[in-house]
């Protein structure tokens, strides 16, 4: 597989990665399109016999998103923003109920991202255990935990 069939095949996921993980679609664009320079750049090191260019593109845009979150951070200590940091009110799951939208807001980013690798992108645990970088079991009690969340945080607005 060339890097331009895997790019075209993986762009929407990536992007839907991104945007759950980040909770904002705007920066998951720009984030996207980082993933895919720095993957191009990359590309060489991508091996299929170690994962799919699914599973190693996320990597890469987990890898991206979280440069980009310490690098805001930064940013925000530097100015002395952290206080002032505006939340943007558009989110990547346009459509949702606004119970469920209010209950994935009470979740962390981390809860947010194994809920979107396990149940949006749909991978297996395997998969989404090497774009986080833990192990499987790992992966699992995190899902089950976020989803426990989830539906405690639902309960609670019904």
């Amino acid at each position: 597989m060339t890097f331009a069939q895997a790019a075209e095949r993986h762009l929407d996921d990536v992007y839907g990665y991104l945007a759950w993980f980040t909770s904002d679609r705007f920066v998951a664009e720009e984030l996207t399109g980082e993933t895919f320079e720095r993957a191009l750049r990359l590309w060489h090191r991508f091996d299929p016999k170690r994962g799919s260019a699914r599973t190693w593109l996320c990597q890469v845009a987990r890898t991206v998103a979280l440069d980009h979150f310490r690098s805001e951070r930064r940013r925000a200590r530097r100015e002395q923003l952290a206080a002032a940091h505006e939340q943007i009110e558009e989110r990547f799951a346009e459509g949702l109920s606004p119970d469920l939208e209010a209950a994935l807001a009470h979740l962390s980013a981390g809860e947010r991202e194994v809920i979107a690798l396990r149940v949006l992108l749909d991978f297996d645990a395997g998969s989404a255990s090497r774009v986080l970088g833990i192990s499987d079991t790992n992966c699992t009690t995190r899902l089950n935990r976020a989803l426990k969340k989830l539906e405690e945080a639902l309960n609670v607005a019904a």
